[in-house]
């Protein structure tokens, strides 16, 4: 398949409940940090960023499944009302940790199966990749995806929630929550984002809009994780950056990454990482400023591709946007690295 156009998004962040606010409120460096009813075991309360409509009881994956169907919903609701094609939900869970178990991903997955039953179409739904980069991965499977595939829409969606118990302590166990004599923790987040891509062909025959095209994705594998003793040097996400150029007939430098989209939220070894590549692939970015709105919605974890890909679209959409060319470049705990390519699409689609 070649390029994928975006003809629907959706979001839910704590700085917005629709992908539309949630943008206009990142750009407008809106933060929602706030202190959660946690009492960590320095006896600090931690800060969050935690969406304002769910109540602080709710935990983990009872957080996770409502901003997903939500973001579903708002991107579902812009589809026409006449029948549709087959649709795909590909879904990138958090990778498993305290608070968020396999059981959980398959437990949020069942639930995302009923909550699109009543759908009026055939409606699939499948775990595609975990993780920070998971939803890369499972636009990646999309691209590669045969001919059966370009007959259908994707609705790529990724959620995630921090917020809970056991993975406030685990966090503080290894030091990586931003709290006083902390140096480089983050502040745990959540949000989910969806982004509906189709053929061009479908997309015309539906007479839907075309917000941005999807050019390319990529993943590789980082060795040198977080905790490496050797540090990080950037080679897996300089390998997604190249693969995703190349395979998008990107000719670098002239088609340089106008705007870069990158997960950095305080940790030390992402912002190395990306040092490095910028070092590795200069060819790929424009410019090495970057926006990463960690600082607005917290870490959101497996929804930060989704929702990065949804601030580049109403960049484009609202005409603020650096250039055509934004890239999304995010890194699983696991080592999984990606990077996503999307363009502004032209005038007359």
């Amino acid at each position: 398949m070649n390029d994928l156009d975006v003809v629907a998004i959706g979001a839910r962040t704590p700085v917005g409940p629709t992908a539309a606010i949630s943008a206009a409120s990142v750009r407008a460096r809106i933060s929602r940090a706030r202190p959660f009813p946690f009492i960590t075991l320095s006896g600090e309360p931690i800060v969050v960023a935690a969406d304002a409509e769910l109540a602080p009881e709710l935990e983990g994956r009872y957080r996770v499944l409502p901003l997903i169907t939500s973001a579903l919903d708002e991107a579902f609701a812009s589809l026409p009302a006449e029948p549709l094609p087959q649709i795909r939900v590909l879904l990138a869970l958090p990778e498993s940790r305290p608070g968020f178990s396999d059981q959980d991903v398959a437990w949020v997955a069942a639930a995302v199966r009923d909550h699109t039953g009543s759908w009026r179409s055939p409606t699939a739904v499948q775990v595609a990749g975990r993780g920070h980069a998971g939803a890369i991965q499972a636009i990646g499977q999309v691209l590669s995806a045969g001919p059966q595939a370009a007959e259908t829409l994707s609705m790529v969606v990724g959620g995630d929630s921090y917020l809970h118990p056991e993975t406030f302590l685990w966090l503080e166990g290894d030091q990586r929550l931003a709290q006083p004599g902390t140096r480089g923790g983050f502040m745990p987040g959540e949000g989910a984002g969806c982004i509906c891509v189709a053929s061009s062909r479908i997309r015309k025959r539906l007479e839907l809009r075309c917000h941005a095209l999807v050019r390319s994705a990529a993943t590789a594998q980082e060795r040198l994780l977080r905790d490496s003793e050797d540090g990080t040097l950037g080679v897996g996400l300089s390998l997604a950056v190249t693969d995703a150029a190349s395979a998008g007939g990107l000719a670098l430098p002239d088609h340089a990454a106008d705007a870069a989209y990158i997960d950095i939220n305080g940790e030390r070894y992402r912002s190395e990482e990306w040092g490095f590549t910028a070092l590795r692939v200069p060819g790929a970015f424009r410019s090495l400023n970057y926006i990463a709105p960690a600082d607005c919605w917290g870490d959101v974890g497996a929804a930060f591709a989704p929702l990065a890909a949804v601030l580049a679209v109403r960049s484009f959409a609202r005409c603020y946007a650096r250039g055509p060319r934004a890239v999304v470049l995010a890194g699983s705990e696991s080592g999984l690295r990606g990077a996503l390519w999307l363009e502004a699409a032209s005038s007359d689609a």
